[in-house]
């Protein structure tokens, strides 16, 4: 019979292919701390929507979902659901800091083309 614990314990084991790069795992792990936070983790989602059709969302999340893979890196984890999977493997989460922009950016080789703003693809 599988607990709760072995059934969280199995999906942490089971790894997705994104890549988080180290200026992305430090900022992200310094806003958690900023927060007071370690219960959290880093989520990569795909939803329906955006122009192109797919729109990516990351966002910090408590929650483990049934079937989740995880990753760390260097403390920070990030999560997976298993309908997002196929659709940001080799995917990198990047941090960039320049004059013309900051934040997270995400360079996903599946993507076929992108909306103008970058904030959907297909």
């Amino acid at each position: 019979m599988t607990t709760a614990q072995d059934a969280a314990s199995n999906a942490e084991t089971q790894t997705h292919g994104v890549t988080l790069t180290e200026a992305a795992a430090v900022k992200a792990k310094a806003l958690l701390d900023q927060e007071g936070r370690d219960d959290m983790h880093l989520r990569i989602a795909v939803q329906p929507g955006g122009c192109a059709g797919l729109r990516y969302q990351l966002f910090f999340d408590e929650r483990t979902l049934d079937g989740d893979l995880f990753r760390d890196f260097n403390g920070m984890k990030v999560a997976v659901d298993r309908m997002s999977a196929p659709y940001v493997e080799g995917a990198s989460i990047d941090f960039v800091d320049t004059i013309e922009k900051q934040g997270f950016t995400i360079d996903n080789p599946n993507a076929g083309g992108s909306c103008a703003c970058g904030d959907s693809f297909h």
